[in-house]
């Protein structure tokens, strides 16, 4: 038994479960940032920012002001990320949705400037969400009026759609019916409307209420707040265009406010208006996700993250993030291929030193810096020195050949060689060294080789991490790097053929 489960739980069988197990979580965090923080895969994605500016306006008569203002709250639609008052000398604070500030005693024109930053949640647009109400309170009318809102009700019910629907279109009617002329006002507002339209409804038993909000457009400036009608009908809440009663939620549409409160209320002055100006931003998706963050779960997890940190310390890590990826290609390119390269990181700082160079200008300078090494390391091995002294040469000489070419290639303007610079100078001595060694023990074929295979999996790397879509991926949904490190380990399990191999060992398959 004890035997069977050794072979059972072997060292692959438990890397294996660690790598679905990493994929899991991978997968789920990629989810949650995606879906509560708003990532994207896409590094260029853009999401829409608006800014809402309401201007309080009012004549105040010298007693303490009070100025009681609805505000919108995070919805399915929009999500507030921000919010600023412009108001010196008053104090602020909320309650219940409304912005409240209060002041001690002012006189003359005054104006109040409340600020607030929305985001635009594209992928749940229409949608109302709100607890069923109570029954609403049944009007009482008299005789004459009833009769009139009896015959308002069969006059509606020739129009489409469903009870309010069919109120709105009759009340909007061109020529209007006589009924309605009778019941409204001549120079009727949509607020008249709507308002009588919300106690036809209570008469009929059906809870209504009147909705403010505002129609996010580009530039727009000193404009005044949309009326809509809002009714419980069939289980659900329904948002009316008062003028051709449209059911739903407008695209682009914040509401302000809900039910019978006013969208303004003010203590200590008189004439007061709200304005509204919008300005809309469009912004890159991720830079806005650590706000989304911190509206997502109070913070407390991006905090902790490396997004939170500043933005030059974000720029090293995001490289920093891409090596998994170049080592797991050189391993797979070493271990399954079978292609011999100078060590494992050698191909990859390479690489990065190629992303610095520009891949043409950097292979120029790498075989220009090679063959003139080798041709000092030959020169070097006839003197017989001890292996620290001799890469130590090789440095040396590595470094005055980088101070030549970079010179030559400034003084001839070329960014060919004036770019060899930027080549470590460790590793270019270190591969100098290997290759005359591999060059002295097997022959100069197996050394070109191995300097070959290396390049080639440097140019690999190097295609890999000047990818925007693949650096951006691995920095924003890093967890992937847990699925790397058990990729790699797995590849340290496989002892099969190479693919470079296949050739050699033919005769034996057959």
């Amino acid at each position: 038994m004890i035997y069977r489960l050794k072979r059972l739980f072997t060292v692959r069988f438990i890397l294996t479960l660690m790598l679905l197990t990493s994929i899991a979580y991978a997968g789920y965090s990629a989810y949650y940032k995606v879906e509560y923080w708003g990532f994207s895969f896409a590094p260029k994605s853009k999401t829409n920012v608006w800014t809402v500016e309401a201007n309080i306006q009012y004549e105040a008569d010298g007693n303490p002001v009070k100025i009681s203002l609805a505000t919108p709250e995070s919805s399915d639609e929009f999500k507030v990320l921000d919010e600023d008052i412009v108001a010196a000398g008053y104090k602020s604070s909320k309650k219940n949705g409304r912005l409240i500030l209060t002041s001690e005693g002012r006189e003359g024109l005054q104006n109040v400037y409340y600020r607030i930053l929305l985001f635009d949640n594209e992928s749940a647009k229409g949608k109302v969400k709100a607890p069923a109400p109570q029954a609403p309170e049944k009007p009482v009318y008299s005789e004459q009026t009833e009769a009139i809102v009896e015959e308002l009700l069969t006059l509606a019910q020739k129009q489409p759609g469903d009870l309010p629907q069919q109120l709105i279109r009759l009340f909007n009617q061109v020529p209007p019916e006589p009924t309605v002329v009778a019941f409204l006002p001549m120079k009727k507002t949509p607020k008249d409307t709507a308002e009588t339209i919300e106690r036809i409804l209570a008469y009929k038993g059906i809870p209504s209420r009147l909705a403010r909000g505002i129609k996010l457009a580009e530039d727009k400036k000193a404009f005044a707040p949309d009326l809509m009608l809002e009714a419980y009908i069939g289980k659900r809440w329904k948002l009316y265009n008062l003028t051709t009663g449209q059911i739903g939620l407008p695209a682009d549409f914040i509401i302000f406010q809900r039910g019978g409160n006013s969208l303004l209320d003010l203590e200590g002055g008189s004439d007061s208006t709200v304005k509204f100006s919008v300005l809309k931003s469009v912004t890159s998706s991720f830079s806005l996700a650590g706000k989304r963050a911190k509206l997502a779960d109070d913070g407390k997890s991006f905090e902790s993250s490396i997004y939170n940190l500043p933005v030059d310390e974000q720029n090293t890590i995001k490289w920093l993030m891409i090596f998994p990826l170049a080592i797991l290609i050189i391993a797979f390119v070493r271990n399954v291929i079978g292609l011999q390269t100078m060590g494992t990181f050698t191909p990859m700082l390479l690489a990065m030193a190629l992303v610095k160079t520009g891949l043409v200008p950097g292979l120029i300078c790498f075989a220009i810096i090679i063959a003139i090494g080798l041709a000092i390391r030959a020169l070097f091995s006839k003197l017989n020195l001890l292996l620290v002294p001799r890469i130590s040469a090789v440095v040396i000489c590595v470094i005055l050949i980088i101070q030549a070419m970079t010179v030559y290639g400034y003084n001839l303007n070329t960014n060919i060689t004036a770019s060899a610079a930027s080549f470590p100078i460790i590793i270019m001595a270190w591969v100098i060294e290997r290759a005359s060694i591999t060059w002295e023990e097997e022959g100069p074929f197996n050394a070109g080789r191995q300097v070959i295979f290396s390049l080639i999996a440097a140019i690999l790397t190097y295609f890999i991490i000047c990818n925007e879509t693949i650096r951006y991926i691995m920095f924003a949904f890093n967890e992937l790097n847990l699925v790397i490190l058990f990729l790699v380990m797995l590849l340290g399990t496989y002892t099969g053929y190479r693919l470079t191999e296949l050739k050699r060992f033919r005769p034996l398959v057959k």
